[in-house]
């Protein structure tokens, strides 16, 4: 079988996005299929018209948009379009799978309508809904809600559709659209990139002053939606409960700035590290210092709907999660069992279940055991894929047209 993934960007980009679609291929390759990506112009990583990038082969639309609001994003629809015409032409695939954002689910329905080939939208996140969490957009504005209308359009006209989570089926259900036509692939972990716990880097730990500290930690893109603002406005209470506190906050984005000048506002600022972004191939070293991973992220439509990625990988490392009460969150774990949930937006409540955790060391093995334990049964993509292959196989037979 021969599958061509229409792709907003690709490795050797890192986002959650790319590891995601990393995963999907490799474990498709694994099962003898015959995989292609192929990125539209908002792949901005120089590179060659087709790349190799870690065993998996992507091609790349080159080009400019029209620098005009509305005109911009319909002319990458059209150039993204050509683009992967030309590609069915000399590929020759059995399926066209677009993932979100929708303008790729635009100009893969363009294709796919014209050539007869079977098509599967997948959206891993609304994408009107992350740019509110983003900061670009608003909820219920004009652009909101054309956004969703042209969302809605494409997933009626998909032959199947596929999401990251049942928060979004439920959505597309209120919608409208027959949930027999949903197909749930959660994000999954794989085991073979996060199945052993990192050792503690001794020296790693003694750079950054961490030897002795209780550390909690972040590892990912720094935007609002986030709230490392609530979890560095939480530390000062934690320090005065777990005076052996500190803070390591690893990665990068919109709130750097914002964040920094916080922490070097805060009375516990000496107990909070910012370290950067680091190279991919550096992420377990830091990994091994933190003792808790927190994901504190604000209450709202995106949070609520998307199920995030770093947890799965955490829990898949052996480390203590703990995460603001968000829907994403509660599809992830269960309080007291894999992890720990705390109010969302509420400094006080991150810091006191933080305090309590560090307080009950000896229920962290089970916890651990019990995180690893889910992640292997119901988050490892090598047993994950094997949804596809039915979606495929349905579409390709005509069955939900």
């Amino acid at each position: 079988m021969r599958i061509l993934h229409i792709l907003d960007h690709s490795l050797p980009m890192h986002s959650g996005y790319t590891f995601r679609t990393r995963a999907i291929l490799k474990a498709q390759k694994e099962l003898g299929w015959d995989v292609r990506g192929v990125t539209g112009l908002r792949h901005t990583a120089d590179g060659p018209k087709v790349e190799e990038a870690d065993g998996l082969i992507f091609h790349r639309t080159h080009g400019a948009a029209v620098p005009l609001p509305v005109l911009r994003e319909w002319s990458e629809v059209a150039a993204f379009a050509e683009r992967i015409d030309a590609l069915v032409e000399q590929y020759r695939p059995d399926v066209l799978h677009a993932h979100s954002p929708v303008l790729n689910a635009l100009a893969g329905l363009r294709v796919a309508r014209k050539r007869g080939l079977p098509f599967v939208y997948e959206i891993r996140a609304f994408w009107e809904d992350a740019a509110v969490g983003n900061g670009t957009g608003k909820e219920g504005s004009l652009r909101y809600r054309v956004t969703k209308a042209l969302e809605t359009w494409a997933v009626r006209r998909a032959d199947a559709v596929v999401v990251i989570c049942e928060g979004l089926k439920a959505d597309l259900i209120s919608r409208g659209i027959d949930p027999a036509r949903i197909t749930v692939s959660p994000n999954g972990v794989d085991l073979h990139l996060f199945g052993n716990p990192p050792p503690r880097d001794a020296e790693l730990a003694e750079e950054l002053g961490l030897n002795g500290s209780e550390t909690v930690g972040f590892i990912g893109s720094f935007y609002d939606y986030e709230g490392l603002d609530d979890l560095i406005a939480a530390m000062p209470r934690l320090l005065a409960a777990r005076p052996e506190a500190a803070l390591l906050l690893v990665g990068g984005g919109p709130m750097e700035p914002a964040l920094r000048a916080q922490a070097a506002a805060s009375s516990v600022a000496d107990r909070i590290r910012f370290v950067g972004r680091v190279p991919h191939d550096q992420v377990e070293r830091y990994y091994s210092l933190i003792d808790v991973l927190a994901y504190p992220r604000k209450k709202m439509r995106l949070t609520d709907l998307v199920t995030p990625l770093k947890p799965l990988e955490a829990m898949a490392q052996g480390k203590l999660v703990a995460a603001s009460d968000v829907g994403g969150h509660r599809e992830l774990m269960t309080d007291g069992q894999t992890g720990t949930l705390f109010a969302a937006d509420s400094p006080s409540a991150i810091a006191d279940s933080l305090s309590n955790l560090f307080s009950a060391r000896e229920t962290w093995e089970d916890r651990r055991d019990q995180a690893r334990a889910f992640v292997e049964k119901e988050r490892n993509w090598a047993s994950n894929i094997r949804r596809y292959e039915t979606v495929y196989h349905q579409i390709a037979n005509g069955a939900w047209k």
